[in-house]
């Protein structure tokens, strides 16, 4: 793409119909209950009687279970009504085995606020600056919408009522406010004329931001969706209406959706007219279901899933995936271009002459998803006539599984964003293979649209490391991104495009890991043909500027900075940089009006976030000379009763000298008279390779705590002290690799976190619980076999724990199991099930689609741990995928953690303190030799920073 990446937030809620299953051992449940482990089977049809309000004595469905379902489109913004009391919300007063084995529950009143709390919206400014879009959201979906079918076809998940993706989140409004001459936005004005009750999808701005176009869907009777149709609104009005006159004509949203060509014409992306019914499954196979290797190729891939699986499979694809593009006017003008295919991508020119268009096609893999299926690229004129094609890319299934391996062939083939019609792409040497050696490794090359036959591409620059894009500006200057994973290693090259005989020159040589280091990237500006170049600076000298946006990693936290910077001389003045003392801001995005090539510095206008530890984000417009900065955003706080949260960023150090932090956070009114806290310790391992970078700062301290539905940070409100994010570095210097000492170095790291909490007396040393998500599952596991000393136990959410179940790679480990077996082994937690004794509470998604962290995993170490009589619960949540959206899931995700915590670590009862230790050996203390930071590593819970929530797009 010549421009920025499109942005949709449209997350896909990927899930599919199966019921909810707990499993129990060591709750007092009668034996027939203990021993079983198959789900209790709940049929659709049954699944909607409840939700019509249906009660039965075999699904025991608790009376908050019924409260979520009945009202699961009654609350504000159709979400369900939460009810005001029920037996779960009092762990003292359990009913019996059935209440804790049946049923979904709600967490304590003081969790459910901050969950149920109204979502901000999402900001979307419009090309000229002058306008900004408030995308309105709703608050958590109910589960009936995850519980719609959908079809798992190669590695996508797909709604075939509405084909689209499957599970995709929407907006419920659209508000347009004016950017004032003061800064000021101006009243709201909402976009009328679509049904009530729509869900809107793929909001995007004309280049000459006069229209918006979108998706719109509504709920049928049967709770399904209705298909997608394009509907385009008048900014000055606010006046929305279908763009296509005919009612038979439907977006195909699987790959590609809306693009504007020019400020009056979309390509659309549609279901072909002609299309019949979906394929039919034969009642008898045509064939065995075979796969061959008879040249002996080597085919190492990673545990995808969702895979295609036989030919009736591949046949339904291609019904949903294959698309008819349409080119559209606003004035209802409409014309096919070219035939129906399965469409990835389809990319204007700058100049709106040229179409790059890539598609997909057969032959299909069983054991890859389709971003590696055959691929072609092809030059169209704007009105669809073929011009040339670009590359056929044959199947991808044997790319190698080391870090920086890529596909043979052309990839990244984009519009320079600073030419009319001028292609580039990159081209490896390497066959794709990062373990070969050869110089270079990657040659980028250009070429205009309008080429003669025979005319070969420009050399552009040719690479010994990995390339990782370009940023252009003009004829005169583009920065050259180079990168190789197993040194860290990182590369700036600063070329003249246009003018010959300039060499290029190294502009930074770092290591990505030092992050103190890092001298940020350059400010964008947009183009009148709404594409994104570097934005150049006319200073007071003839040199050339640009704007260098940087996250400001120090010692005591970031800061970030704007520095105006000389390419030639390397020269730099910081020009705007955060406070230091008791917020924390960021540049956004140039707000500048642009007439020529260069802006002067005198004229520089940028949009900036401000946040404190209790302050929640708000944007600013700063302008210059005066640097005046005027608010344009009053967001409420989202979850006031932890307005006066406190958080802080602690150091401390590991046995091998490794220095490590952590944000530790105490609840609203804590005094150290108090005494100390149950403790929650909720993070993420990373990887290495020095132990200098592994003992940066990363992060603020300054920054505002945002909490996500699944948040650790939720039990502030229960009185826990949250240690969030400590880092867990896995070092692996020179030629050693990381995991070899995965589990020393995991043990030290914690040690050292527990250590801390204890010395600083907020936290009781015999109550405190670990806890993580995915990788910070596996973490939690293994912490709980190797350092049972530490903690009184763990939650463990959608993790990994048997390594033999990925052999060819995880995380970024990209050996395989025969290559390093002691590695997988001793990683496995599952391997030391027998040395686990703390309580441990597993909880996963029935269908999760992540690589490598199947469902199977936790079913599998749930019946290891209860093998050896380990006090362990695991929660399989119907519909939910790798990271859970449906209110009833993560409200009963909330339920069992906090029943947990109580249980186990505010009350821990002597008694189990004195069965650990009749069970466990003493353990010894490790020797370790390294760390690293996980703080950028961790997982997207919600509770990321709130602004990348809030600000989707400066299009």
């Amino acid at each position: 793409m010549s421009c920025l990446p499109r942005f949709y937030h449209c997350f896909s809620l990927r899930s599919f119909s199966s019921p909810l299953r707990i499993s129990a051992t060591k709750f007092n449940a009668p034996p027939y209950l203990r021993s079983r482990s198959s789900p209790r089977q709940l049929s659709p049809a049954l699944m909607t009687s409840v939700a019509a309000g249906a009660t039965s004595r075999l699904l025991h469905l608790n009376s908050t279970a019924i409260a979520s379902l009945e009202n699961s489109s009654g609350g504000p913004n159709g979400s369900p009504i939460p009810s005001s009391s029920s037996p779960s919300d009092n762990y003292q007063a359990e009913n019996g085995d059935e209440d804790l084995l049946f049923g979904y529950h709600l967490p304590p009143k003081e969790i459910r606020d901050i969950v149920d709390a109204p979502p901000l919206p999402v900001l979307s400014f419009s090309p000229h600056r002058d306008k900004i879009l408030f995308l309105k959201r709703r608050s958590l979906p109910p589960l009936s919408e995850l519980a719609r079918p959908e079809e798992k076809l190669a590695g996508i998940r797909i709604d075939g009522n509405s084909n689209a993706g499957s599970r995709m989140s929407f907006y419920t409004g659209i508000g347009i406010h004016s950017l004032l001459n003061d800064g000021t936005l101006g009243p709201e004005k909402e976009v009328q004329g679509f049904p009530d009750g729509s869900k809107i999808n793929f909001v995007s701005w004309s280049k000459d931001g006069c229209h918006l176009a979108f998706s719109i869907r509504t709920d049928e009777e049967d709770n399904n969706s209705s298909k997608l149709r394009v509907w385009v609104a008048d900014v000055d009005s606010g006046k929305a209406r279908p763009l296509f006159q005919s009612d038979d004509i439907y977006l195909n949203a699987i790959f590609e959706s809306i693009v504007w060509v020019d400020d009056s014409t979309l390509l659309v992306c549609t279901i072909p007219i002609s299309r019949g019914s979906p394929p039919k499954k034969p009642l008898v196979p045509s064939s065995p279901k075979i796969q061959s290797n008879e040249e002996q190729n080597i085919v190492q891939v990673r545990t995808f899933q969702d895979l295609l699986k036989d030919e009736y499979d591949k046949d339904l694809f291609d019904y949903y995936a294959v698309t008819q593009l349409v080119l559209a006017s606003l004035d209802g003008t409409m014309k096919p271009i070219g035939p129906p295919a399965v469409y990835t991508s389809i990319d204007p020119s700058p100049d709106g002459k040229y179409l790059l268009v890539s598609f997909i096609h057969r032959p299909y893999s069983f054991i890859v998803p389709c971003g590696r299926f055959p691929k072609k690229v092809d030059l169209w004129t704007a009105d669809g006539e073929f011009i040339k094609e670009i590359c056929d890319l044959p199947l991808a299934e044997d790319i190698p599984i080391a870090s920086n391996s890529v596909r043979r062939g052309k990839r990244s083939i984009n519009w320079r964003p600073d030419k009319p019609s001028a292609l580039y792409w990159v081209e490896t040497q390497d066959g794709g293979d990062a373990k070969v050696e050869v110089s270079p490794r990657d040659v980028v090359y250009t070429q205009p649209a309008e080429f003669r036959n025979g005319e070969e591409p420009e050399i552009l620059h040719k690479l010994d490391l990995r390339y990782g894009g370009i940023s252009w500006c003009d004829d005169s200057l583009a920065l050259v991104y180079e990168s190789w994973y197993k040194t860290r290693r990182t590369k700036t090259w600063v070329i003249s495009p246009g003018c010959k005989g300039v060499s290029p020159k190294i502009l930074f040589d770092r290591s990505s890991e030092d992050v103190y280091s890092d001298p940020g990237s350059p400010m964008m500006r947009r183009t009148q043909e709404g594409t994104y170049v570097i934005a150049k600076i006319k200073n007071q000298d003839e040199g050339i500027y640009i704007l260098l946006n940087g996250s400001g990693a120090t010692p005591d936290g970031n800061v970030p900075f704007l520095d105006l910077f000389d390419i030639h001389t390397g020269n730099k003045e910081r020009i705007w940089e955060s406070d230091k003392e008791k917020y924390y801001e960021t540049v956004v995005a140039l707000m500048s009006d642009y007439v020529e090539d260069e802006l002067n510095i005198e004229q520089l206008k940028i949009l900036t976030s401000k946040e404190s530890k209790t302050e929640n984000t708000q944007f600013f417009i700063q302008s210059w000379p005066d640097k005046k900065a005027v608010q344009i955003t009053k967001f409420p706080h989202p979850y006031p009763q932890l307005a006066q949260l406190q958080k802080e960023m602690v150091r401390y150090q590991r046995k091998d000298g490794v220095q490590l932090t952590a944000t530790l956070y105490l609840p609203p009114g804590y005094s150290p008279s108090n005494g100390p806290l149950p403790c929650l310790v909720w993070s993420y391992p990373g990887e290495f390779k020095s132990k200098d970078a592994a003992g940066q700062v990363r992060g603020s301290p300054n920054e505002f705590a945002g909490i996500g539905s699944t948040s650790a940070l939720l039990w502030l409100a229960r009185g826990f002290a949250i240690l969030s994010g400590p880092t867990i570095p896995i070092i692996g210097e020179g030629d050693e690799e990381a995991n070899d000492r995965y589990v020393e170095q995991l043990v030290s790291s914690a040690e050292a976190a527990v250590e801390e909490v204890i010395r600083r007396g907020v936290a009781h040393p015999n109550k405190i619980a670990v806890g993580g998500h995915s990788y910070g599952a596996f973490m939690t596991a293994n912490l709980l076999a190797h350092a049972p000393h530490l903690f009184c136990c763990g939650i463990a959410r959608s993790g990994a724990y048997n390594r033999t179940l990925t052999p060819f790679g995880f995380q970024n480990e990209d050996r395989t199991l025969w290559e390093a077996i002691n590695t997988y082994v001793e990683m496995s937690p599952f391997m030391s099930a027998n040395k686990i004794k703390k309580p441990l509470l597993l909880i996963h998604g029935e269908e999760d689609n992540n690589s490598g962290t199947l469902t199977m995993q936790s079913d599998r170490f749930f019946n290891a741990l209860k093998g050896h009589g380990t006090l362990c619960r695991l929660v399989i949540l119907p519909f939910e995928s790798h990271g859970y959206s449906a209110r009833e899931s993560i409200m009963h995700v909330l339920w069992e953690t906090d029943r947990w915590l109580q249980k186990y670590c505010v009350d821990n009862p002597d008694k189990l303190a004195e069965l650990h230790d009749s069970k466990t050996e003493a353990p010894k203390s490790p020797q370790s030799t390294g760390g690293l930071t996980a703080t950028e590593a961790q997982e997207d819970d919600g509770s990321n920073h709130t602004m990348r929530s809030l600000l989707w797009a400066i299009n």
